[in-house]
């Protein structure tokens, strides 16, 4: 189950092509032979892009997947574990 509305869908893709463009902008930065710091800090922008991105998506499955899996109190143990091995994989 996904608790993503089709306006989520949207907004997300909508930042994910924008992101897409910064990556390719990367690209060329990198094969036009741009300042290292340069380059950092726009690997740095699209990294905090993506992490808003994640942000939202996992709000979403908080507030949706979660709350309804606990309320419905099926798996509930189950879904805890999994969202705590999500919120895992965003630690740095």
């Amino acid at each position: 189950m996904n608790s993503l509305s089709e306006e989520d869908k949207k907004n997300l893709d909508l930042r994910l092509r924008r992101i897409e463009g910064q990556v390719r902008g990367l690209q060329r930065m990198i094969k036009e032979d741009k300042y290292c710091v340069d380059i950092l800090t726009q690997i740095n922008a699209s990294r905090g892009a993506l992490k808003k991105v994640a942000l939202k998506v996992l709000d979403k499955h908080i507030n949706g997947c979660v709350k309804n899996a606990i309320s419905d109190k099926k798996g509930e143990q189950e879904i805890i574990d999994e969202l705590l091995d999500v919120i895992d994989k965003f630690t740095d």
